[in-house]
């Protein structure tokens, strides 16, 4: 009976001793299973945030996102980008982030209001920005105030694109006036009876005819640009010779030319073949060398060059001994309608808009363009295009 016992109480601590064995190894899986279930929850949320983080930095607009206190729970590399602050500023206050007190009060603005719609922001600096805010207040499921979210939309250039466009229709509507009430002006005095003299009749004949065709250039001239902006130019590209296309220039301005005793010289080597079309580069050539004879010194020498660069490139010069350009102007010779003396250049007649198509044809050929000139020493333009 004893032995019975005995052997009761083996198997007894037996089995307690397998139980507690199993329950360990049981917590010890289950501290594994829970380790692995929080590691993989912690990647997880590290994938999460990381996906967030290179979504909200892919936007092209600012966003800064603030806690319940003020302070900046979140921001993307735009709104870095835009107000000059690092992500160490993640938990700072707006103000120190941003340092625009305007920025700041619109966030303060949500405390009583729910959203900030279009409100236009100028930002100090070089350049100077427009920035468009649109903000909102957040809330939880209870109603109560979690933050807000502000995001910037950068506006500068659509600025820079109105003004412009606002800039181009006053030149195009003065280019336009000039002729038409010349034309007006002549055709009225020929119908109060002025017409029955041949003398006058014949010099307001002229009037009219001149300013028609200065119209039609600038019709025409404006069809070109905006067939060139449009990219619905096509072109015919082809060898070109660069010699003889300077040479056809020089012949269709040489009364030019001679009017102002100014000497063409064309020192393009022979056989330089550009992949252009004939047409186009003639414009391109033409356009200029008119500037360099109209601008630059009577009695002077206009010089054609052109010399092979490295990359399948020829890179052309037309050079004048005029003048030259006043340093603060060279950034804008391209520009529509732009003219260094406006006096001097109405006087000379033109549209203004030549040098703005030179740009565009080069550029349309995958070529650019430049111009060097100090002032007293002449101008050079230069441009290039692809080699055949």
């Amino acid at each position: 009976m004893t032995v019975f016992f005995v052997l009761l109480a083996a198997a007894a601590l037996a089995a307690w001793w397998h139980v507690r064995r199993q329950r360990a190894e049981d917590a010890a899986q289950h501290g594994r299973d829970l380790a692995a279930l929080k590691e993989k929850h912690a990647g997880t949320l590290e994938f999460q945030q990381r996906r967030m983080e290179t979504l909200l930095d892919s936007m092209l607009d600012g966003l800064i996102v603030l806690d319940a206190t003020g302070r900046i729970a979140l921001a993307n590399h735009a709104a870095e980008m835009l107000f000059g602050f690092s992500r160490q500023m993640i938990g700072g206050s707006l103000l120190e982030a941003v340092r625009h007190h305007e920025v700041a009060a619109l966030a303060a603005r949500l405390n009583t209001e729910q959203a900030i719609l279009d409100h236009e922001l100028l930002l100090e600096g070089s350049p100077p920005r427009v920035l468009q805010v649109n903000a909102i207040a957040l809330h939880d499921a209870a109603g109560t105030g979690t933050g807000a979210m502000l995001v910037f939309h950068d506006l500068t250039r659509l600025r820079e694109l109105e003004g412009a466009r606002q800039e181009f229709v006053a030149n195009v509507s003065h280019e336009l006036r000039t002729p038409l009430s010349l034309i007006k002006s002549a055709a009225e005095t020929l119908i109060d009876g002025t017409k029955t003299d041949p003398v006058a009749l014949d010099r307001l004949l002229q009037i009219i005819d001149r300013h028609a065709d200065r119209l039609t250039l600038l019709i025409d001239d404006l069809l070109l640009l905006a067939k060139l902006d449009s990219e619905r130019l096509v072109l015919h590209r082809q060898p070109a010779p660069l010699r003889a296309a300077a040479q056809e220039v020089f012949e269709d301005l040489a009364p030019r030319a001679r009017a102002r005793e100014v000497r063409l010289d064309n020192s393009i080597p022979d056989g330089l073949l550009a992949s252009a079309d004939p047409d186009r580069l003639r414009q391109v050539l033409s356009n200029l060398v008119d500037n360099g004879i109209k601008y630059g010194r009577a009695g002077g020498v206009l010089t054609v060059t052109a010399s092979p660069l490295t990359g399948g490139r020829i890179e052309v010069c037309v050079r004048d001994d005029g003048p030259g350009i006043p340093r603060e102007a060279l950034a804008r010779v391209f520009e529509r309608f732009y003219r260094v003396d406006k006096a001097r250049s109405r006087e000379q007649g033109g549209t203004g808009l030549g040098l703005a198509i030179v740009k565009h044809a080069v550029q349309a050929h995958g070529g650019e363009v430049r111009v060097e000139s100090e002032p007293g020493q002449g101008a050079a333009f230069y441009f290039t295009l692809p080699a055949v």
